[in-house]
């Protein structure tokens, strides 16, 4: 596999920052420098800084994030989600959670978790509970949980529960860039509050916003089990 892929697996960082390594030439691979892209061996000598590379412990943990808290790698963009954990250990989002909204997301080092979780094709469940600028009807349920002709395609089925008379909750299997406001959008309401409740089988409950804490033993298991079914 590519230098990037390896260390960002290995839990060093993202395949971005490594290029910036080698860059920096900071990476001796087998006694030479790293080159951009370069394919490597994990029985291959990988040097970091002069210390040998090797896989580090996994991290998962959930952080509730806030209203306001971007999630980006990128610590030059300010409110981003990186210095709002403020982790010792290098971690990531898995998936994004749009500026206005708030609610769980999954921080880890483990790349191949994140890539399942990630896939289009696994249809792993998100619910969120979300309040409208306005009551909404049986119809407006209806045609929502039929597929919204949104960003070009049709979003999949997806089941929708009222809770009161501007308060829905709804599990999605994709993510489409800003997805549920947009399908709101489409038939003429506005969302007020969005809140992400659960991904797969970690779920909120119990938990603060603006608060995190790590998986369990249990969690985690859970989790890769219900990953890897669907993958």
């Amino acid at each position: 596999m590519r230098i990037n892929k390896l260390l960002s697996n290995y839990g060093y960082c993202s395949r971005k920052e490594v290029s910036r390594l080698i860059e920096d030439k900071r990476i001796i691979v087998n006694g030479k420098l790293c080159e951009q892209g370069q394919w490597v061996e994990e029985s291959d000598d990988i040097f970091l800084d002069g210390e040998k590379v090797k896989e580090k412990e996994k991290i998962y943990l959930v952080l509730n994030k806030p209203k306001g808290i971007i999630c980006t790698l990128s610590r030059e963009i300010k409110d981003n989600i990186i210095d709002f954990l403020n982790y010792k250990d290098y971690v990531f989002p898995v998936g994004r959670l749009d500026k206005d909204s708030e609610g769980i997301i999954l921080m880890t080092n483990d790349g191949d978790l994140a890539n399942m979780i990630l896939s289009s094709e696994s249809y792993h469940e998100k619910e969120y509970i979300v309040t409208l600028d306005k009551d909404f009807d049986d119809e407006f349920i209806f045609k929502m949980s039929n597929g919204v002709n949104i960003l070009g395609t049709v979003t999949r089925p997806c089941k929708l529960k009222r809770i009161n008379n501007n308060t829905f909750s709804i599990i999605l299997t994709q993510g489409l860039n800003r997805q549920i406001r947009r399908m709101c959008k489409t038939f003429g309401y506005n969302v007020i509050k969005l809140e992400r409740i659960r991904i797969v089988s970690i779920i909120s409950k119990g938990l603060e916003v603006g608060t995190w804490r790590f998986l369990n033993k249990e969690e985690i298991d859970t989790l890769k089990l219900e990953v890897q079914k669907k993958f």
